[in-house]
C-alpha cells in the first residue's frame, strides 16, 4: 500500500511514470493472485496419507493435483536433496559449493540453456505444461508454508526447470564427459581431483532387474524384481493417484514428478544402467579465420558457433563471484577437450528434454504392453535398459530406445573423424531394430548392467544380428549369478524371487580362490609366504564362497581381492575375475593374501574377523555426503560389493577416520511385485523415508534393509486401514 500511496502523491509531477508503475503493481498482484488461486485449488483437491513407515500415498482429483501433492510430500521428506538435484541439473551448484563446482556447472551449461528450456516449456503440449506448473507450484507452496526452510540457492522454482532433469538416472550421459579435460580446454587449468586413475574396486553403479513369466511361477502370474543400485537415499518412495487413471507406486528421484522405477495395478518397470553405445566423440581439425574458428565437413567449411557462458560461484567470503567462458559448438555437439595432436573433440549425446519427460511420465500410466511400447516411441531413453512385466502375463527386456543410426564401417568406440560427413548420424533406429526381447521362450529375462546377449539365457538375442555399436558392454559376475538363480525353475513366488535376489553366492571367487589355493599348494615348502598363510588357506579351502555376517572367509577373500586387483593389470574385454585367475603369478597371489591378513590384523586386531564386524550400515545425519563414526551404532550387513557377483549389492569402504567399512551405495529401493487379479508387492528402502534425523522414519527400515526383510506394500486404500499415521492436505 505504501508504494501505491507514493505513486499517488507524485502523480501530478510524473503521471506517465505513475501509470506505468500502477500497471506493473497490478500485473504482479494478478500474477500472485493467479498463483495463490492455483495453490488453493490444488490443496482442496489433494490428500496425503502417510502410512506407518512414513511413506506418502498421494491422491489428487487430476494428474496435476497428484503432481502438486507428491512434490510437496517429497519436499517434506527432504527438500535439500530436491534442491541439490536441480542445482546440479541447472548448472548452478557452484553458487552453493564454491569454485570446486565450476567445471561441473560448465559441463551442464554446454547442454542446458535457460532460454531454450523456457521455449521448450512454451512449446510443450498443454497437458505437460499443466504438470510442470503444478510441480513448480508444489515446491513454491512448500517454501511459502515452511518459512523456516532456507534454500541454499533456489528460492523460487519455475515450471521450465522441470525440463532440466527428465530421466531419473543416478548418472546421466553428460557425466561421462571428463571434467579435468574440460577444465584444461576451457580454462587452461589442471584441477586437483578431476583427473587420476579409476579405483579398480569402485562399486559398479547400476541395478538388477528380473522379470519372470507366468509359466515359471507357482501362482501363474508374472513377477518383477525392482532392485536399483544407487547411492543411498537417492530416491523417495511414494504412491501417486489421480481420478484421471494415474495410480503408480515406487521410487522417485528426488525432485522429479514421475515414478522412475515401480508399478501400477497392471504394469511394472525396472530400469538398469545400460552399456549401450549412444555417446560419440568427433575429432575435428580446426582452422582459425580471424576471430572465428572453422572446420571442414567434406567440401564445406563450417563455422564453429561460439557463445559466452557465465558461471556464478560462492567465494570464500560468502559473496558471489563469476567466471565467463567462451564455449564452442559444432553440428556434432559441444567441444569438450583437445587431443595432444591439436584436434578438438566434440561430443554427441541425446538432448530431448520434452520428449524425455513425456516418456518418463506416460509410461507410469500405461495399462498394457501396447501402451508402454507407445511411450517408448518418443525415443528419449538413452541410458537405461528396462525389465517389464504386466498383469496380462507379458514380460520383456527393452534396450535403450534412443539409438543413433551410424555407418558400421567406423569404429564408434573411439573418436571418429568429424571432418568426414560419413560419420554424421543417419537419424534414429526404430524400436523394431533394437535388441528388445518380448516373452522369451525361457520364461524369464534379466539385466545386471551387462550386455543384452544373455538377457533370457538360451532364448537370448544374438550380437551378430545387430550393429556392433548397439551395445558396448560385456558379461559380469552378477549376470552369471542371476542366470544361475532364475534359470530352470518353475516354482517362483514373491518370496522365492526375493530369496533369489539375496542369494549369498559370490561367483567372483569361483575361479580366483582355487587359483590362490593352487598357488599355495605349488609353493616351495621353504617359501616364507607358505608358512605365513597356511591357516588362511585352510579357512579358504573350506569356504563355500557364500557371504554371511559371521564368515571369516568372506572377510579374508574380500580383503585379498581388494589387494590382488591392484597388483595385476586388467585386460580389456576380460572379466576381472578371469583375468586374475589367468594372469596373477603364484608369488602375487600369496603376497596379496599375506598383505590382506596384515591389513585385517592392523585394522581389527586379528585376521580372523567375521565379515559382519567389518561391513556396516550407519546413518547418522541427513547430509548428502554421509559422515561415519566407529564409535557410533551401526548394523552388520552380510551382502558385499556387486563386483563379486553379489546380487544384493553393498558398496562399502573405510573412511580416513574409520576402520570399519560403511556402505554408501548399492541396494537402495528393493521391491518384488506380483501381477495377479490384484497387484501385490513387498519392498524395503535403505534407512528410511525421511531425511530428517529427528524423524522416526529416518532409519526405521535399516535393520530390514540389512536383513533383506521386505515389508508389505500398501497399494490399495483398504491396506492402509489400521496402518495410517496421518492424513492431511498439503500445508494443513
Amino acid at each position: 500500500m505504501g508504494s501505491i500511496m507514493k505513486i499517488r502523491t507524485n502523480y501530478l509531477r510524473h503521471p506517465i511514470a505513475a501509470v506505468l508503475a500502477l500497471l506493473l503493481l497490478a500485473s504482479a498482484a494478478l500474477s500472485q493472485t493467479g498463483e495463490q488461486a492455483r495453490w488453493d485449488q490444488h490443496v482442496r483437491n489433494v490428500t496425503i496419507t502417510r502410512d506407518d513407515w512414513g511413506i506418502a500415498h498421494v491422491v489428487g482429483k487430476t494428474d496435476a493435483d497428484a503432481v502438486f501433492g507428491m512434490i510437496y510430500a517429497q519436499a517434506e521428506d527432504d527438500f535439500n536433496r530436491i534442491e541439490v538435484n536441480y542445482l546440479n541439473s541447472l548448472g548452478r551448484m557452484a553458487e552453493a559449493e564454491g569454485e570446486s563446482a565450476i567445471w561441473s556447472d560448465l559441463r551442464m551449461r554446454l547442454f542446458i540453456d535457460q532460454d531454450e528450456l523456457k521455449k521448450n516449456y512454451a512449446d510443450s503440449p498443454p497437458w505437460m505444461q499443466k504438470l510442470m506448473t503444478a510441480w513448480a507450484d508444489g515446491l513454491n507452496y512448500y517454501l511459502d508454508r515452511n518459512p523456516g526452510v532456507k534454500p541454499r540457492v533456489i528460492t523460487r522454482f519455475e515450471p521450465w526447470m522441470a525440463l532440466s532433469f527428465t530421466e531419473g538416472s543416478i548418472g546421466g550421459d553428460i557425466e561421462r564427459i571428463n571434467l579435468g579435460q574440460l577444465a584444461a580446454f576451457y580454462g587452461g587449468e589442471t584441477v586437483a581431483g578431476l583427473t587420476g586413475e579409476e579405483d579398480p574396486m569402485a562399486e559398479p553403479s547400476g541395478s538388477n532387474g528380473i522379470a519372470i513369466a507366468p509359466k515359471n511361477t507357482a501362482g501363474k502370474n508374472a513377477l518383477l524384481l525392482i532392485n536399483p543400485h544407487t547411492s543411498f537415499y537417492f530416491r523417495s518412495e511414494l504412491q501417486m493417484t489421480s481420478g484421471k487413471g494415474l495410480n503408480a507406486y515406487g521410487a522417485v528421484t528426488w525432485g522429479q514428478f514421475f515414478i522412475y522405477q515401480g508399478f501400477n495395478e497392471r504394469v511394472g518397470w525396472m530400469h538398469t544402467s545400460s552399456s549401450a553405445d549412444v555417446i560419440d566423440e568427433y575429432s575435428l581439425k580446426v582452422n582459425k579465420n580471424g576471430l572465428k574458428f572453422t572446420y571442414r565437413s567434406g567440401t564445406t567449411e563450417r563455422q564453429i558457433a561460439a557463445k559466452k557462458v557465465t558461471v556464478n560461484y560462492k567465494m570464500t567470503d560468502g559473496k558471489m563471484g563469476s567466471r565467463t567462458f567462451e564455449v564452442f559448438r559444432t553440428h556434432h555437439g559441444p567441444v569438450v577437450r583437445k587431443l595432444p595432436t591439436g584436434e578438438w573433440i566434440a561430443v554427441a549425446l541425446m538432448h530431448k528434454p520434452v520428449e524425455a519427460l513425456q516418456q518418463s511420465y506416460m509410461r507410469t500410466k500405461a495399462k498394457n504392453l501396447a501402451e508402454y511400447t507407445k511411450a517408448m516411441e518418443f525415443k528419449a531413453n538413452s541410458s537405461n535398459n528396462t525389465l517389464y512385466a504386466d498383469a496380462d502375463g507379458n514380460i520383456a527386456y527393452f534396450h535403450v530406445n534412443y539409438m543413433p543410426r551410424r555407418d558400421t564401417k567406423y569404429d564408434w568406440r573411439r573418436p571418429v573423424d568429424g571432418n568426414d560427413p560419413g560419420t554424421d548420424y543417419k537419424g534414429l533406429h526404430e524400436l523394431s531394430e533394437l535388441p528388445n526381447l518380448v516373452n522369451p521362450a525361457s520364461g524369464w529375462a534379466y539385466n545386471t548392467n551387462n550386455f543384452p546377449w544373455s538377457a533370457a539365457g538360451p532364448s537370448s538375442l544374438k550380437a551378430a544380428d545387430f550393429p556392433a555399436y548397439v551395445d558396448a558392454g560385456s558379461e559380469n559376475a552378477r549376470g552369471l549369478h542371476a542366470m544361475r538363480v532364475i534359470g530352470g525353475r518353475t516354482d517362483f513366488t514373491i518370496e522365492k524371487l526375493r530369496e533369489a535376489a539375496y542369494s549369498t553366492h559370490l561367483p567372483w571367487f569361483e575361479k580366483t580362490i582355487p587359483a590362490l589355493i593352487k598357488a599355495w599348494d605349488d609353493a616351495s615348502a621353504v617359501d616364507p609366504l607358505k608358512a605365513k598363510t597356511a591357516e588362511q588357506i585352510k579357512v579358504l579351502r573350506g569356504w563355500d564362497k557364500r557371504w554371511s555376517t559371521d564368515s571369516v572367509a568372506t572377510s579374508l577373500a574380500v580383503f585379498w581381492a581388494d589387494d590382488i586387483v591392484r597388483r595385476v593389470p586388467g585386460t580389456p574385454g576380460v572379466m576381472q575375475q578371469d583375468n586374475i585367475a589367468a594372469k596373477a603369478s603364484p608369488g602375487q597371489m600369496l603376497a596379496s593374501l599375506a598383505a590382506a591378513s596384515d591389513r585385517l590384523t592392523a585394522d581389527f586386531g586379528k585376521w580372523q574377523t567375521p565379515w559382519g564386524e567389518i561391513n556396516r550400515f550407519q546413518r547418522l545425519t541427513g547430509d548428502i555426503v554421509q559422515p561415519f563414526d566407529d564409535s557410533k551404532p551401526s548394523i552388520p550387513v552380510g551382502f558385499t560389493s556387486g563386483n563379486f557377483g553379489s546380487l544384493a549389492s553393498f558398496g562399502a569402504r573405510p573412511t580416513r577416520s574409520t576402520k570399519k567399512w560403511y556402505g554408501t551405495s548399492g541396494n537402495s529401493f528393493v521391491a518384488v511385485v506380483e501381477f495377479g487379479k490384484k497387484v501385490r508387492a513387498i519392498a524395503v528402502t535403505a534407512g528410511g523415508e525421511s531425511g530428517d534425523p529427528r524423524s522416526k522414519h529416518f532409519k526405521d527400515q535399516a535393520q530390514r534393509y540389512a536383513d533383506g526383510s521386505l515389508r508389505e506394500v500398501y497399494f490399495y486404500p483398504a491396506q492402509l486401514a489400521g496402518r495410517t499415521a496421518r492424513k492431511y492436505s498439503p500445508g494443513k
